[in-house]
């Protein structure tokens, strides 16, 4: 499952991150890392999502979430 997929008030964990290394990397910098907890807060247009990670909230894009692969938490 992609992250683009997971609906507001959901968490999910991260699998994998299919990104750019530079990308990748600056991700896993903020604490994106696997088996990492994710919750969506908000959904803004075609697979934008505002999301809390780790006490923080980030928005990502369509490109960012279309390649990041997740499992629903619980």
């Amino acid at each position: 499952m992609l992250l683009k997929d997971i609906q507001i008030g959901e968490s999910c964990i991260i699998e994998k991150i299919d990104l750019p290394f530079l990308m990748e990397q600056r991700l896993e910098s903020l604490g994106m890392t696997k088996n990492t907890t994710v919750s969506v807060l908000n959904r803004k247009g075609r697979g934008i999502l505002i999301i809390k990670l780790r006490g923080s909230r980030f928005a990502l894009g369509y490109n960012m979430t279309k390649n990041i692969f997740v499992r629903k938490a619980g």
